[in-house]
């Protein structure tokens, strides 16, 4: 079964999955769990000495006014004050480490997405649009911040508050504290149809998100812009964005008015709930069975009874909405890579680089082989050209060799060894990889060549770019190995960014050397001196060459023509040519023209 097929298997078992359990969530503040457990402390200090202003009213009422204790009434008032300023101030300290925690767990999240998406592999990336990649690495994660940075830990506060204010009330009389629970039904009732359509539709917003995401990334990229200039569809471009924006703010209005008449039912529950306490104390009160400070009291506490479970309705409304975007965030973060090191897997030791490819067979789908039955071998130290057709599967091939995919049928064997049973990261630290559109990363000369071997010294640097024959270049440069190559390389021409790719792959002394029409973008010139740097490169070590140049033919021990995914000549450039088959017909019309 091929990677792409597995990997597409995998991808529709998780669609399956189409909930996200609290506990999941929960388990992201594992780590945090004693600063956790003293944010539950500070919650607790902050309810108690909350309720201190409450009961200090009952006291003035019922104890300094009627003895006219001026004394008592100052220290009870004093009382008054001092709460919600000790309130606040515990507050502020259990904020800051809310935030602590919750930014914590946020990067620890970012981090977990990108190291598992470094895992991989090729056939995850080619099926995947970059935009959507960015939106839940970082528009998802960002999205929930709320949620991770207050709302789950904003839980504990209104818990541990509704407590406290619930032990109080009924310790002052129960009848009463059970009364004032009667409005709270109607909090409670509309609340899980409120939480589905939320999650339903910040699901809904977020996946837009990764489109207009998407759609961005490829506008503004280089050769997206470039493109869209050339054919004059500015307009449309700037319509076709408008369009998915418009749909976003429709959806972000209708998820900010669902709910709005359940928070205006919930902000009239305090005064009906202080209404029942005062018409009930009152009348005992009346009849001498209570306190004219006892009923002051128990309203105050009742909306402090209320307010923590507006809250945590709260809490669960949003949490709800983020549970859609949690889905997509463990989505990736479940991911499985097809390619990985398989168990028991051993480190290539020193390699001499002989190359072979036993019965070999790959398939993008399952019912359009692109490869079938490849067997051929590369000594070490020797050339192979692969020639055919465009589609006739020369980038595949190559993308085998280093573990980019995994063949569906035979081996590819790397000294002997199947490169399955050894670790990813020994075989590709002994292969060089120069493509046919060499990619530059955004940043100087010097990061770009280090990205090969960052302990590289500048002498290394600047040897490695003078058998690229790009050293007096970039030396003529104003800041020389820290000029900025700009995005993907385009501020130097498609010659130079390739050199600066040789350099890179001479800087870190390959065993094997992969070259995908490595010198299709150069001029006579330039192609003449990267070609006499490359033999010097590839003595001694193991080239497989995608082969669009005479030269590179001419220079190869070996040639591969491959057409429709199979070997349909091998021989040498001679003996190719006296077959009078395929490789004679694109020798023909192909390289003897491009060399003229």
């Amino acid at each position: 079964m091929s990677s792409l097929k597995r990997l597409s298997e995998a991808h529709e078992a998780r669609a399956k999955l189409s909930e996200v359990k609290l506990s999941r969530v929960l388990s992201l503040f594992r780590p945090y769990w004693k600063q956790l457990a003293f944010i539950l402390l500070l919650s607790l200090a902050a309810a108690l000495v909350g309720l201190i202003a409450p009961l200090a009213t009952k006291e003035i009422v019922d104890q300094a006014i009627p003895k006219k204790d001026f004394g008592l009434l100052a220290i009870f008032a004093l009382l008054m004050l001092a709460s919600p300023v000790g309130k606040g101030m515990l507050n502020v300290w259990q904020t800051h480490l809310n935030n602590k925690v919750g930014q914590s767990v946020m990067r620890d999240l970012n981090d977990s997405l990108f190291r598992n998406l470094q895992r991989q592999s090729m056939a995850f990336f080619t099926r995947s649009r970059t935009g959507e990649i960015v939106q839940r690495i970082s528009g998802d994660v960002q999205a929930i911040q709320s949620a991770i940075t207050g709302t789950i830990v904003s839980a504990i506060t209104q818990a541990v508050t509704l407590l406290a204010t619930a032990t109080i009330l009924f310790r002052l009389d129960w009848k009463m504290a059970l009364l004032s629970l009667v409005v709270l039904p109607g909090l409670l009732l509309p609340v899980r149809r409120i939480s589905s359509l939320r999650k339903e539709l910040r699901l809904k917003v977020q996946k837009q998100r990764g489109e207009m995401s998407s759609h961005l990334a490829e506008t503004f990229g280089v050769s997206g812009a470039l493109l869209t200039r050339i054919f004059n569809r500015e307009e449309s471009q700037v319509r076709k964005f408008a369009a998915m924006n418009d749909s976003v703010k429709s959806m972000e209005l209708r998820l900010g008015l669902i709910g709005r008449w359940y928070a205006m039912a919930a902000g009239v529950t305090n005064p009906i709930g202080a209404a029942v306490i005062y018409l009930y104390g009152g009348w005992n009160v009346i009849n001498g069975d209570m306190t004219l400070g006892s009923v002051i009291a128990f309203a105050a506490l009742t909306g402090r009874l209320y307010d923590p479970v507006s809250g945590l309705l709260n809490v669960h409304l949003e949490l709800s909405a983020a549970m859609g975007i949690f889905q997509r965030i463990f989505e990736y973060l479940d991911l499985e890579p097809d390619i990985e090191d398989a168990p028991g897997a051993k480190p290539l030791s020193k390699l001499q680089g002989r190359v072979e490819f036993r019965g070999v067979g790959f398939s993008y789908r399952p019912d359009a082989p692109a490869l079938q039955n490849l067997s051929f071998e590369v000594e070490p130290g020797g050339m192979l050209a692969l020639v055919g057709p465009s589609g006739a599967g020369k980038s595949t091939l190559i993308g085998l060799i280093a573990r980019l995919y995994d063949p569906s049928e035979g081996g590819v064997y790397v000294d002997g060894q199947n490169i399955r049973e050894a670790t990813l990261h020994s075989l590709r630290s002994q292969i060089a990889y120069v493509t046919q559109e060499p990619f530059l990363f955004y940043g100087t000369l010097a990061d770009n060549l280090r990205f090969a071997k960052e302990e590289a010294t500048q002498e290394e640097m600047e040897d490695a770019c003078r058998r690229a024959y790009i050293h007096d270049f970039i030396q003529s440069l104003p800041e020389g190995y820290e000029t900025m190559v700009g995005e993907r390389g385009h501020r130097l021409s498609g010659g130079e960014r390739q050199r600066v790719a040789i350099a890179r792959a001479i800087l870190k002394e390959p065993r094997i050397l992969i070259l995908d029409e490595a010198t299709s973008h150069l001029d006579s010139q330039s192609e003449a001196f990267v070609q006499e740097a490359l033999e010097q490169l590839m003595r001694n070590r193991t080239t497989i060459a995608i082969a669009h140049r005479l030269s590179t033919i001419l220079a190869a021990d070996r040639i591969v023509v491959l057409n429709e995914g199979r070997i349909v000549e091998s021989g040498t450039h001679a003996e190719l040519l006296d077959e009078g088959g395929l490789y004679a017909q694109l020798y023909h019309t192909q390289f003897v023209p491009s060399e003229g």
